[in-house]
């Protein structure tokens, strides 16, 4: 027999206690009834409000802690974080004109929020093309590549890691693009400026919780949700020149796609 119309699905399960609270934390926090800086009040205290055992209490806290909204504190709890706003991640970021304008696209993106945005270079060299890069890149494993690897700050906070692999063959004879700056419009500027010109950008996204050294380095709470976004540079010509492997704070972006309707 179907399901009757109208009823979702899954309804009538329980939902456990231990989730009711930490959605109930979560969403004082995000309505601003507990602000930056606040203490989340203590085991006792929400013992003695919910009228559940510590052990619940414990479990609705491992949650609170998974959104990346909280970070604990040794011997003093739980504090809300400073955290900025969400921002839009647009697909216009992309657009040529920003680059003719002499904007990248993360710069021209956090113009546009009205963010002060830094970008602090971990690594630029050569490496070896790892497997999942090799084969979008359509080179041998461990072929030479070049890899640019970003940490990008909105107001302060830490929001994004970016790295960036290139043929060898493709950035030999571009100087630039092994300079921390490669100049106005970033690298794909460069890219165009010696003829290769792009036709499109082939995004992947995977939600996914955070890696211990990944949280860290994002400024979260190990396993807190992280948006990993992969993404191909394609010319006229149909060959990849870059593939820039992203990962970003969950709770810091919103996704916004412009798709043609038309063939």
């Amino acid at each position: 027999m179907g399901r009757t119309v109208g009823t979702p699905a899954g309804a009538g399960r329980a939902v456990p206690r231990y989730v009711q609270i930490a959605d109930e934390i979560v969403q004082q926090i995000r309505s601003g009834v507990l602000k930056a800086g606040d203490m989340v009040p203590s085991e006792s205290e929400l013992v003695e409000r919910y009228g559940v055992a510590g052990g619940t209490i414990r479990k609705a806290m491992v949650e609170v802690r998974a959104s990346g909204l909280v970070e604990t504190r040794h011997g003093k709890g739980s504090i809300v974080k400073d955290r900025p706003p969400v921002r839009l991640r647009s697909s216009d970021r992309f657009r040529a004109s920003h680059r003719r304008g002499g904007k990248a696209a993360y710069l021209a993106e956090s113009a546009q929020s009205g963010a002060t945005a830094k970008v602090s270079v971990l690594y630029i060299g050569p490496m070896e093309a790892p497997a999942d890069i090799a084969e979008r890149l359509g080179v041998d494993v461990g072929t030479q590549v070049l890899a640019r690897r970003r940490l990008y700050f909105r107001n302060g906070t830490p929001v994004e890691t970016a790295s960036s692999y290139l043929p060898w063959d493709v950035v030999k004879d571009i100087p630039e693009l092994f300079a921390e700056n490669p100049g106005p419009g970033g690298i794909y500027a460069r890219l165009e400026d010696h003829s290769h010109t792009f036709a499109e950008f082939v995004e992947t996204l995977q939600a996914r919780p955070a890696a211990k050294a990944e949280a860290s380095e994002l400024a979260l709470s190990p396993g807190a949700p992280v948006i990993q976004l992969v993404r191909d540079a394609v010319t006229t010509k149909g060959r990849v020149v870059e593939v820039c492997d992203t990962l970003m704070a969950a709770d810091q972006f919103v996704f916004q796609y412009r798709i043609p309707a038309t063939d």
